[in-house]
C-alpha cells in the first residue's frame, strides 16, 4: 500500500510525542504541516527559518530515526520553509532545504580578544558577597508558558521567547524584542521567558523591570 505524507507524518509525530515534552511537542511539531512524499523524501514545511534552525539544532536525530522507522532505511526528510518577503510584495514565500544543509546558512564564529580588566567591569551582579543578597526577580508566577493562551498570531512568538528561555543568549534572537497590539499576550510572554529561566538556570539572575523605570 502506498503511504500518504499526512499518515507518514502522522505515524512520526505520535513516535515523537512519545520521546519529548508535551510542552516542545506542542511549540516545535505540532505547528509543522506535511507537504509531499516523493521518491522517499518527506517534505515539511516549517513556519520560519528560525524553526527550521531549532529543529535541525535540537531534533534532528530523532526526526531521522522516525522518518526511517516510517519510511525505510533510504528515508529522508526535506524542509520547505515560509519566509519574510522583504520586497514590495507582502506575500510569504517558501524555500526548500535538505535536512542537515545548515554549514552554508551560519557564520563562521569569530573569536575577538576581550580585556577583563575588572576596573572596567561594572556589573553589579558579579561584585564578591552580592549573591547572598536576594534579589527580588519581579515576576508574576502564574505567568508561565503552560497557561499562555497560543494561536496564529503569536505562536511564532511563543516559540521564539521558549527558544530563549532555554538557550539564554545562545539563540539568533539576542536581544529580543516583543512587539504587539494590547493583549496579545507581550507581558505574560516575558514573565515566561523570565521563569522558565529561573527554572532552568537557577544560579542566572533574571529581573523584570517596566522600561520607564529601566536606567
Amino acid at each position: 500500500m502506498i503511504k500518504s505524507h499526512e499518515g507518514v507524518w502522522e505515524s512520526c509525530l505520535k513516535l515523537i510525542k512519545d520521546n519529548i515534552s508535551l510542552q516542545a511537542f506542542k511549540t516545535w511539531f505540532e505547528p509543522i504541516v506535511p507537504i509531499k512524499l516523493e521518491n522517499n523524501i518527506l517534505t515539511i514545511q516549517v513556519p520560519s527559518h528560525f524553526f527550521y534552525e531549532w529543529l535541525e539544532e535540537h531534533y534532528i536525530q530523532l526526526l531521522r530515526k522516525v522518518v526511517k522507522k516510517e519510511i525505510g532505511n533510504d528515508g529522508s526528510l526535506e524542509y520547505s520553509i515560509v519566509m519574510e518577503n522583504n520586497s514590495n510584495s507582502s506575500s510569504p514565500y517558501t524555500v526548500k532545504i535538505p535536512t542537515n544543509n545548515t554549514s552554508s546558512l551560519k557564520n563562521a564564529p569569530v573569536n575577538m580578544p576581550i580585556n577583563t580588566n575588572e576596573k572596567q567591569i561594572r556589573n553589579p551582579f558579579i561584585i564578591p558577597g552580592l549573591k547572598k543578597v536576594n534579589i527580588e526577580s519581579n515576576l508574576i508566577a502564574s505567568h508561565t508558558f503552560e497557561n499562555f493562551v497560543e494561536g496564529e498570531c503569536n505562536r511564532l512568538a511563543r516559540a521564539s521567547g521558549y527558544a530563549v528561555a532555554n538557550k539564554p543568549g545562545g539563540t539568533a534572537f539576542n536581544p529580543l524584542l516583543i512587539y504587539g497590539g494590547v493583549g496579545l499576550g507581550k507581558t505574560h510572554l516575558a514573565h515566561s521567558i523570565g521563569i522558565e529561566i529561573k527554572d532552568n538556570f537557577p544560579n542566572k539572575t533574571v529581573l523584570y523591570v517596566q522600561s520607564e523605570k529601566f536606567a
